[in-house]
């Protein structure tokens, strides 16, 4: 998904437009997670970039978007720039912390 969202409508109010947004996006990642995953893989992974214009996108985490629209209605905006793209990874198994004081 590579989309500007309008952050105003001329009939609705602005909070409820970015919970649209937010819903939609929402929405979006749950259709992802759904898809049939490829063989080695474990998990859909997702790589998004949020910015106030596409030129001016940075990279985020997923957990950050509902901040960054957050952050967008209360600048103001009129629009925004969300780009998120799935891509199949596999887990990496943690390796155990080496304390020498235990």
């Amino acid at each position: 998904m590579k989309k500007t969202f309008a952050l105003t409508h001329p009939k609705k109010a602005v909070p409820r437009v970015v919970e649209a947004v937010k819903y939609e996006i929402k929405k979006y990642l749950k259709r992802e997670n759904r898809k049939a995953l490829p063989q080695g893989a474990d998990y859909w992974d997702f790589d998004c970039k949020y910015g106030h214009t596409e030129q001016e996108a940075k990279v985020i985490h997923v957990k950050e978007i509902n901040k960054c629209l957050d952050e967008a209605e209360k600048l103001e905006l009129t629009s925004c720039y969300i780009e998120i793209l799935a891509k199949p990874a596999t887990r990496v198994k943690r390796q155990p912390l080496e304390d020498d004081e235990f």
